[in-house]
């Protein structure tokens, strides 16, 4: 592309240069006005709003063009910055030539302008910084200092955020050798306009005296940068909400190689590094795409915020994928199918930048990382392998190909030799894929290799992953590839969904080597009395291999894990199991969320699902694992609570039988606890206590709980309300118990009041007494997901009491608060409403199954109560933005709801609150 927008017309814009910017046209309006006179002043007010109306102009051409091409991120950049250099060049003219005109300048009052950063470089987006260095001979002279400032002034008239730096070629060596942010930037310096004599003293002393010789240190402060970066960013390729320029596999990193290649190969294009052997054609073809893509992104991100916004947010995601001209297809939603090829760009970026350090080092630019293990020690090397620069490569090619299963081993033995291996090798790999055919998975060999990554050498994560990134482990097991780089849009999966597989391996290895037995004692003590492994490491890589799907993805990967497992080596009994674990690898995580434990019928139907010790052995493991999976903080003290009281009782159930889980031991238990723990109360007062109450209280509530209740209940008036706030750890919530005489509609009211002050419910029991007093629990959680702290809970207290006084109706309050934040608006759940009378033995279980949001428990609990449906207990399971609502209920005479007419009647409404919820909050 041309420096100079007065010489020349550059090719290859998104649209005619004449569109962008009219130079005849601005040229004629200058002489213009100086023909006539106009007062310097006047002139330059009156051309900045001629080049406003420009710029106004240009971007508006180069966003329509954009909008019919959406992936043509190269004309597009390219065109932003010719529409730049025209503003800025026309700056310089009318600041230089009319407003502190010197027709005879002296040598030490030549200026030149020079682009650089992105700028520089020639990528510019909608709102892309201009940064500009003012070059001159010596010591800036007053009339250089008065251009300059003219030309700023007019420039952020013009709306531009202007980075610039006024100095001689001796600063820019000074500085640049103290700063590589600044020796960065001069590196991209691109001549704009001025004195050209400057741009080549310029180049000629940053290569002679600041470049040469200076290699190695510029390479490891970049690659120190670009560490420190993605650490910022959260240090993963798979984050839900990636920075296109600054995060992992970003556009960052794609300059990063360019910036190095320039510095130490003296190369003006990226592609110049296929000649000089660094990339392979089909590699750099892998380096244009990524550009591109990631560019098309960062420029729709621009216009659509009309901002310099480089953050992908949910909301963003959405629109960006619209405007790609991405659509809905194959049961998955356009921005998941987006998304899915962003993180494959971003895994291709992080392949060419292993690729790229890889060379520095074998020119001994860049230090080498040093060997993987224990003691640090260089390993003898298996015949055929060798160590180049303390990483595995393959000595012979030609004789590694020979032998198809080579393209599996090579992951084994970089295993067992604690080593990484080089990228020479895997180029070799991903190059030969095709060798991985049905006769090597079908080879005994080959399966018992696999099998022996995730089983033998203690590291499953590093192989698999590493496996992933060459297309491996797709080409091994083809039925893996629709979820690689798969993302799922609902905040509550943190990666995708093959990330989120080697995760959930990763946390099952490091089970077994006993590194969370505090954490997770049960798993740990499963594991240590052994269980199947090959089974239960089968069944963990393939829970999730059927999603992406319109179908269900449990019974669509069990139809592929029956095909799968046999492959792998498995024998018929072991093929069964892993089949069963993926179709029910849901099971226990839903009855332990969804479900009352209380019940006596949820444990018997889950043992009756589960059948043997064995399997609930592998089914309780396998669930820990993929919930730990999901991402850091999913796993908290309540849910590990709820999986070992259904993994205790279920195993009692299956080794004493289905009648050993019973009500009334539950009961005779509770009864001994509260006893004890009001052992110094009147034996009257206290057999009134236990008499009071009928027996789903006892089975339902938690220790320590029952003792709260006696103390609200001892000589409570008709009309007080009591309540007690406490931390309850076990719940990772905060606990809220109220006492007060019974009547209709009562957990409407208490879930109305807690939604006023922002407390999120996570589960949640009312009781009636046989003297017509309720008893309701609630446990909550503030926005953050964490208990109250001590400080908040006199507010929380009083607010609930003026709700509960009737002081604030909840509906008119919450009216204003229930809104859902912009870049959670993008997400989309189809509400569906469930009746089970089989899953409890006296109550209608309704499941709610919809997107979250503030206030829902209330609405859902108003028409209930509204409707004269008795509430015993709601259980809550929130996935992100998707929230299941189950409610134990009875109808006023006591009895379930077995009217299909009712059953109908009652999911119209429900459905109805929650769309005039949904319009509420989406306004």
């Amino acid at each position: 592309m041309s420096t100079h927008p007065d010489d020349t017309t550059p090719d290859g814009l998104i649209c005619p240069a004449q569109e962008i910017f009219d130079r005849a046209g601005f040229a004629a309006e200058l002489a213009r006005l100086a023909a006539e006179g106009a007062e310097p002043r006047a002139l330059r007010d009156q051309m900045v709003r001629h080049l406003r109306e420009a710029r106004t102009r240009g971007r508006a051409a180069i966003s329509t063009a954009f909008a019919e091409r959406p992936f043509d991120a190269g004309p597009t950049v390219r065109a932003y910055t010719w529409l730049t250099d025209c503003l800025v060049h026309g700056t310089l003219g009318i600041a230089r030539t009319h407003l502190h005109p010197r027709p005879n300048p002296t040598e030490g009052e030549r200026l030149a302008v020079f682009a650089v950063g992105g700028y520089g470089r020639g990528e510019m987006a909608a709102h892309s910084d201009v940064d500009l260095l003012f070059l001159t001979p010596w010591k800036i002279t007053p009339w250089a200092e008065s251009v300059i400032e003219s030309m700023l002034y007019m420039l952020w008239d013009l709306h531009f955020k202007v980075g610039h730096s006024s100095r001689t070629v001796k600063d820019c060596l000074r500085l640049g050798r103290e700063d590589y942010t600044i020796r960065t930037a001069l590196l991209e310096n691109r001549f704009l306009a001025g004195h050209e004599p400057l741009d080549r003293e310029l180049n000629a002393a940053l290569r002679d005296d600041l470049f040469d010789g200076t290699e190695g240190d510029f390479i490891e402060a970049k690659l120190a940068e670009r560490s420190e970066r993605h650490r910022k960013q959260g240090g993963q390729r798979y984050v839900l909400e990636p920075n296109v320029k600054e995060g992992k596999g970003g556009l960052r990193d794609l300059q990063s190689l360019y910036w190095i290649a320039k510095y130490i190969y003296r190369v003006d294009r990226a592609s110049h590094l296929v000649r000089l052997g660094v990339f392979t054609e089909e590699e750099f073809k892998g380096f244009l795409n990524a550009e591109r893509f990631l560019w098309a992104v960062r420029c729709h991100l621009h216009l659509i915020t009309d901002r310099a916004m480089d953050q992908l947010t949910f909301d963003l995601q959405v629109e960006v994928a619209a405007r790609m001209g991405y659509t809905d297809h194959g049961g998955r939603r356009a921005v998941e199918h987006f998304m899915q090829h962003y993180f494959r760009h971003a895994t291709t970026v992080g392949d060419l930048t292993r690729i790229f350090l890889t060379k520095l080092e074998a020119a001994h630019v860049k230090s080498e990382p040093r060997l993987l293990g224990l003691f640090r020690r260089r390993r003898k090397m298996p015949e055929g392998y060798e160590i180049a620069q303390n990483r595995m490569n393959v000595a012979d090619p030609a004789a590694f190909l020979a032998d198809k299963v080579n393209l599996l081993r090579i992951f084994e033995e970089a295993l067992k030799a604690g080593t990484l291996l080089h990228p020479d090798a895997m180029r070799l790999v991903a190059a030969n894929l095709r060798l991985i055919d049905d006769s090597v998975r079908a080879d005994p060999e080959a399966q018992r290799i696999f099998l022996d990554l995730m089983l033998k050498h203690g590291n499953p994560e590093r192989a698999l992953r590493r496996m992933n990134e060459l297309g491996a482990l797709s080409a091994f097991i083809p039925e893996f590839e629709p979820i690689v780089a798969m993302m799922q849009f609902n905040v509550y999966h943190h990666y995708t969904v093959d990330e989120h597989t080697i995760q959930c391996v990763s946390t099952l290895a490091r089970i077994e080597r006993g590194e969370l037995v505090e954490e997770l004692p049960i798993a740990s003590r499963i594991l240590k009395e052994g269980v199947n492994r090959r089974v239960l490491y089968v069944a963990l890589l393939l829970h999730d291999i059927g999603k992406g799907r319109p179908e269900d993805h449990s019974v669509l990967g069990a139809q592929i894990a029956r095909k799968v497992a046999p492959r792998l080596g498995l024998k018929p009994d072991e093929c069964e199991t892993v089949e069963w674990l993926v179709r029910y690898h849901l099971l226990m995580s839903d009855m332990a969320q969804k479900r009352d434990l209380s019940d006596p019928r949820t444990v018997r139907d889950f043992a009756k699902a589960v059948q043997n010790k064995k399997r609930l052995d592998l089914l309780t493991v396998l669930t820990v694992c993929d919930i730990i999976g999901v991402g850091p903080g999913t796993w908290n003290n309540w849910k590990a609570q709820l999986i070992r009281q259904l993994y205790r009782e279920t195993a009692t159930a299956l080794e004493k039988g289905l009648e050993a889980v019973n009500r009334r031991t539950r009961e005779d238990q509770a009864k001994r606890a509260l006893r004890e723990a009001l052992a110094d109360w009147d034996k009257k007062d206290l057999r009134a206590e236990t008499a009071r109450h009928y027996p789903p209280y006892w089975t339902g509530l938690p220790g320590g709980t029952h003792a709260v209740f006696a103390r609200l209940l001892r000589d409570l008036g008709d009309d007080e309300i009591r309540i007690d706030l406490a931390e309850d750890a076990d719940h990772d919530a905060t606990r809220v118990c109220f006492a007060l005489a019974d009547h209709p509609g009562i957990f409407s009211r208490l879930a109305g009041a807690l939604a006023l002050v922002g407390a999120n419910v996570v589960d949640a029991r009312t009781y009636t007494t046989k003297d017509g007093y309720a008893t309701a629990v609630f446990w909550v959680q503030d926005s953050d997901g964490t208990p109250y702290e001590g400080a908040r809970l006199p507010r929380l207290r009083q607010m609930i009491d003026k709700t509960l006084a009737g002081e604030i109706r909840p509906r008119e309050k919450l009216a204003d608060r229930d809104k859902l934040k912009k870049r959670e608006k993008g997400f989309r759940f189809p509400t569906s409403i469930t009746f089970d009378n089989e899953g409890s033995e006296i109550y209608t279980i309704i499941e709610v199954d919809t997107r979250d949001r503030p206030g829902l428990l209330y609405d859902l609990a108003r028409v209930l109560a509204d409707s004269n449906v008795y509430i015993a207990s709601a259980v809550i399971a929130t996935y992100g933005a998707q929230v299941v609502d189950s409610f134990y209920v009875k109808d006023s005479f006591g009895l379930k709801l077995h009217s299909r007419s009712r059953q109908e009647s009652l999911e119209k409404k429900l459905r109805a609150a929650i769309e005039r919820g949904a319009e509420r909050a989406g306004g």
